[in-house]
């Protein structure tokens, strides 16, 4: 599905024009498409132009009482588009605007390179046609070298396409907008935050009409030039959120080392550091082997590196399951983001035993880089092994095997004492052990909207790489209660430090804390 999406305001004259060139362009490039527009408190008659359009086009109209602005219409459409497509990795986006400026007849070229491969393509002036006001002419000579975005020329057009799971990725998970300034400076905005998240970026030449335009511009010259100014520092952020979080995850990538075509899911995930190891022959602290977490219990996390956000995990405990006779409890991680050329989707699921406290089952998906792939584990811990679908080989597994996702779990079970080391040798992969831990101390963190006692523990591997490596210095306070909620994880690297800090905690006994 291709969403075509036109933000409206008093463009009576020739929002009608438009919408029928759309209609002409799709008759000759047979797709399938939608028209999302959405009107803008206009006072001019636009609402009866869109409404009798409306009988004849795929198309769905959104109407705003007073008006709210390009950049909020914009990305309300926007939004739109994400909500009611089901398949956000197939279907793309095109934006357009209403004044026939930029006639929609470049948006088979632009559909084109998003079947071939690209997550964003951006129209760029390389033409103008027609008398445009000398100052509008200077603006937009000027702007684009005010409001540079790596990879594009000109990122002020607004008349770009995109693919929905680009726009998924740019999105906050805490629900923040994503263009903060407006007009033409929205317009590179929303180019620069798309564009840390594209594996690949086209331009495609077109050209500007104002020779078909009907209305004179609505904002002077000199503001366009002051806006852009001062959107200078809103547009190098968006672009280096984008650049920290690729490096975040380059990171995380190289974490344990070892396999490269099919890379274990603690190299990617932030919110998962020390399930690619595990528990014991040191002291080994008594914890009571059962699982007693509620179901329903869901913890929210966000990632930051210095002022930047740079992407979001969630970790749940989803049911209780029947496997191979036994009573299981099932754990669901997910995390996303991407910057670049890298992104990355990815559940990990995990299946333990009620009463024992020991993995059956480990499943980890994964979309990395445009590329999906799964690893799906079965583990038979009274028989001393596990096999892997796909290869269909068995191989020996640890007395008590512990995979990723349940020795995050299983680690807020063991009654931890200050000043002491553990190390542990339970992940279900013998090479992978083992992981030592060391109990530093308590602190007071602030988080998830209220002050914790913490329980702060340092996690490493002495001859591993990345998040946990002895140079990295890691912590992770746990919250001192009978919960033992991850409440953050901190780890410093030679870009700077990354810290995981809990948004939200919820479970469906005792509600949020």
């Amino acid at each position: 599905m291709i969403y075509v999406c036109v933000p409206v305001h008093n463009e009576a004259r020739t929002a009608g024009l438009v919408l029928w060139k759309v209609r002409q362009v799709f008759t000759a490039f047979p797709r399938e498409y939608q028209l999302l527009v959405l009107d803008d408190a206009s006072t001019d008659g636009t609402g009866d132009v869109l409404a009798s359009y409306a009988k004849v086009l795929p198309m769905s109209v959104v109407t705003h009482r007073e008006r709210q602005g390009y950049a909020r219409s914009l990305e309300e459409l926007l939004r739109l588009a994400l909500r009611q497509s089901d398949r956000p990795k197939r279907d793309c986006v095109v934006t357009l605007h209403a004044d026939f400026v930029h006639p929609p007849d470049g948006m088979d070229e632009m559909v084109k390179r998003i079947e071939a491969g690209a997550d964003l393509v951006v129209a760029e002036l390389v033409e103008q046609r027609g008398a445009a006001p000398r100052g509008l002419r200077w603006a937009r000579l000027w702007m684009p070298r005010l409001l540079r975005v790596p990879g594009v020329k000109d990122p002020l057009s607004g008349f770009v396409a995109l693919r929905l799971f680009v726009l998924r990725q740019a999105l906050r998970p805490d629900g923040a907008p994503l263009l903060t300034t407006d007009g033409w400076c929205a317009n590179a905005e929303l180019v620069a935050r798309l564009a840390g998240h594209a594996r690949r970026v086209d331009t495609v030449p077109v050209v500007a009409r104002y020779d078909l335009a009907q209305r004179p511009p609505r904002v002077p010259p000199w503001r366009r030039l002051l806006a852009a100014w001062r959107a200078r520092p809103i547009i190098r952020g968006a672009r280096t959120s984008g650049a920290s979080l690729l490096l975040l995850a380059s990171v995380l990538r190289a974490q344990g080392g070892g396999d490269t075509a099919r890379t274990d899911s603690i190299r990617l995930d932030p919110a998962l550091p020390i399930g690619a190891i595990a528990p014991p022959p040191s002291p080994v602290p008594h914890s009571r082997p059962g699982v007693r977490f509620p179901v329903g219990e869901r913890l929210v996390y966000g990632a930051r590196f210095g002022p930047f956000s740079v992407g979001g995990a969630t970790m749940e405990v989803a049911g209780i399951d029947t496997l191979r006779g036994t009573e299981t409890v099932h754990f669901v991680f997910h995390v996303s983001g991407g910057a670049l050329w890298y992104h990355l989707d990815q559940t990990l699921q995990s299946w333990v035993g009620r009463d024992d406290f020991q993995s059956r089952r480990y499943w980890n998906e994964t979309d990395e880089k445009g590329k999906h792939w799964a690893r799906k584990f079965e583990i038979f811990p009274d028989s001393g092994f596990y096999r892997e679908a796909g290869p269909d080989t068995a191989a020996p597994t640890v007395a008590d095997p512990l995979d990723d996702a349940a020795f995050l779990y299983w680690i807020r079970t063991v009654p931890l004492e200050i000043g002491e080391r553990y190390e542990f040798a339970r992940y279900f992969r013998p090479e992978r052990n083992p992981v030592i831990v060391e109990v530093l101390g308590k602190e007071k963190v602030n988080v998830a909207g209220r002050k914790w006692s913490a329980i702060v523990v340092r996690p490493r591997i002495p001859h591993g790489g990345g998040i946990f490596a002895e140079r990295a210095d890691a912590r992770m306070w746990l919250s001192d209660d009978d919960r033992r909620i991850m409440l953050a994880l901190q780890s410093t690297f030679s870009f700077g430090q990354v810290t995981l800090k809990l948004k939200e905690y919820a479970d469906s006994a005792a509600g949020r804390p």
